[in-house]
């Protein structure tokens, strides 16, 4: 029996400034050690300052998480030496004297599978160490201080995933939280950042750390499963510690044993009261949330029709559900939302690709419209769709363009016929005894027509040059 716990770490990255001074919170793109100043440098004398919407957008985490929020939290010195932490000790949330950080005992459900989440505290990110030399011996640790004090929300679940597939399901759809909140942009280098705690039955706990995706946690978690169930079945113990993830060998390597709570000596911040989250002010941020996800599936599902599996591919995604929401009307909607989850997906299926995406909402519309109408054919529309959302034009410039337009004229189509017929004559025979055959027919004719032939029309055609000939 194995046991995964999350630890995760989201930066705020739609907040203007740093968690308690006025540095820029989004702190890429400087030169090193320029998006610095003396509070958040540490540097006697200076005060800390909450950024009010920091809490205001951790209130709305801890909510969506169906977390308990406290009427007051508190925030805690963690004390501890680093290169890349300026102050000595890190600002963050505790639950010392009972529930203060700013959400405890939520759940979400993934996969069928309720996880429950033990807190949601508000920190700040310590800075960022870079290493220069090819061998240990010439190797420099240069540290950037321009990330700390950025804003974080750690993220603490239970140890309620039985294996790696079920953390990377759950990582999925929390960044799609975080995302349609306007928490957190996932997608940036560094914003959301997970460790992993793994057991076995009969081991230690033991943290992984140091892991640069979603993907590599995955490999790295499914690594250290192993490893440990190899050590018990050898009658070797499982040292409680914390590993980092060596990407460029695939293995665990150990970095120190496991600290505690009391090793980093927490004690309050005595510069930061206590901070009162009142009734009211929780109600007008639950208020103003955006729709949920699952709101958001329940509704594509009830209000247009929409299969309850491409509902969820949409809702969980809201790049792609904001982009239908833009451009379906209730005519179109079912088949606006499988050219996108059929379509688009797949030819955007990156950041990258998605940032370069010309596609506007009406060209959209438009050609579901057209597939609707019976002007074009679902496979030529996917051809047209790659050149919309490279060039930006219009779905009729595109169709006409590449000639990609259904055929309506009826002669034209039973010139077609007449070829496939004279050139597939034992198929033709087959077919009069054989209906399945009649598909391949079917199949020749519409690549002679380049796909611009109506596939119902050719059925139909077909079945009654059958008939007439028999």
């Amino acid at each position: 029996m194995s046991k995964i716990g999350l630890e995760i770490h989201c930066q705020l990255t739609g907040l203007h400034s740093k968690l308690f001074c006025p540095c820029k919170a989004d702190y890429r793109g400087h030169e090193p050690n320029t998006n610095v100043c003396p509070v958040c440098m540490g540097l006697p004398g200076t005060l800390p300052l909450l950024n009010k919407e920091a809490v205001r957008k951790a209130i709305a985490m801890a909510s969506a998480l169906n977390c308990d929020i406290p009427e007051k939290i508190a925030f805690f010195r963690k004390n501890y030496f680093y290169p890349d932490l300026p102050k000595n000790f890190q600002i963050t949330q505790l639950n010392a004297y009972g529930k203060s950080s700013i959400g405890s005992d939520g759940t979400i459900v993934s996969g069928g599978k309720t996880i429950h989440i033990r807190r949601i505290q508000i920190e700040e990110d310590p800075g960022r160490l870079t290493y220069q030399g090819a061998t240990s011996g010439s190797r420099m640790t240069l540290a950037d201080y321009n990330r700390a004090g950025t804003p974080l929300l750690e993220i603490v679940t239970e140890p309620d995933f039985g294996n790696p597939g079920e953390v990377r399901a759950f990582l999925n759809i929390l960044s799609d939280l975080l995302e349609n909140l306007d928490i957190s942009d996932p997608g940036l280098e560094g914003a959301m950042r997970a460790d992993g705690n793994v057991s076995v039955k009969g081991g230690s706990k033991v943290e992984v750390k140091n892991i640069s995706s979603f993907h590599q946690l995955e490999k790295a978690l499914e690594y250290e499963l192993v490893r440990q169930q190899s050590l018990v079945k050898r009658g070797i113990s499982v040292s409680q510690e914390t590993r980092h993830w060596d990407e460029q060998r695939k293995i665990t390597v150990s970095s120190r044993s496991k600290e505690e709570d009391m090793d980093y000596r927490y004690f309050l911040e005595g510069d930061i009261p206590w901070v009162v989250i009142d009734a009211g002010t929780v109600s007008e941020i639950r208020e103003k949330m955006p729709e949920g996800i699952s709101e958001r599936r329940a509704r594509y599902v009830s209000k247009y029709g929409i299969t309850p599996q491409v509902a969820d591919v949409l809702s969980a995604d809201k790049f792609y559900s904001d982009l239908f929401d833009r451009s379906h009307n209730m005519h179109n909607a079912k088949e606006i939302a499988n050219l996108i989850t059929t379509d688009i997906m797949g030819i955007a299926d990156t950041r990258e690709k998605r940032l370069e995406l010309k596609l506007e909402p009406e060209q959209l519309g438009d050609m579901a419209d057209m597939i609707i109408k019976n002007r074009i054919s679902r496979s030529a529309a996917k051809t047209a769709l790659y050149e919309m959302i490279k060039t930006g034009e219009s779905a009729s410039d595109a169709i006409r363009r590449l000639d990609l337009e259904n055929m309506d004229d009826a002669s034209g189509l039973e010139k077609i016929i007449d070829k496939i017929f004279g050139a597939e004559s034992k198929a033709v025979a087959d077919a009069k005894s054989n209906p399945q055959t009649v598909n391949y027919l079917v199949g020749m004719i519409m690549k002679e027509s380049r796909g611009k032939a109506d596939p119902h029309a050719v059925l139909d055609a077909v079945k009654k040059r059958l008939q007439s000939t028999e």
